[in-house]
């Protein structure tokens, strides 16, 4: 789901996050390559997991967001689910941005089986990758 006007057509940087209660990871991507890399993890929260943030957005210049919202593996929703969708609403109030949802299903799983160092920054470029590669 996203919460403004589709992808632009035209090459464009992606900041994505793994968001957590506790932690948020980071990664930034890109259409031309269609990859993406992790960045950083920020553990914050409230104000101060925005100001983290902002920083980063405004360090990166990206020209949309991507936010992993988790689900059961049947695809019900749960109580992450609603807060990612919450913290997607806050970082388009905030920034300004066109937020993207997807689904984040095993990304944490996957970061851990691939031995990443940041998991939460590992899963934010999965979540990334899985957005950039369904562009058409």
């Amino acid at each position: 789901m996203s919460l403004v006007a589709p992808v632009p057509t035209s090459p464009s940087t992606f900041l994505a996050f793994d968001f957590g209660t506790k932690r948020v990871g980071v990664a930034s991507g890109n259409t031309i390559t269609r990859t993406a890399t992790p960045l950083k993890t920020v553990a914050a929260e409230g104000d101060a997991r925005f100001a983290a943030l902002g920083a980063l957005i405004s360090e990166w210049k990206p020209d949309a967001l991507v936010v992993g919202v988790p689900y059961y593996p049947d695809g019900a929703a749960h109580d992450n689910t609603a807060r990612a969708q919450r913290f997607a609403r806050q970082l388009h109030g905030r920034f300004r941005l066109p937020v993207h949802e997807v689904d984040e299903r095993y990304t944490t799983t996957e970061a851990h089986a691939a031995g990443a160092s940041d998991v939460d920054a590992a899963s934010a470029a999965i979540i990334l990758e899985q957005f950039l590669k369904a562009l058409p």
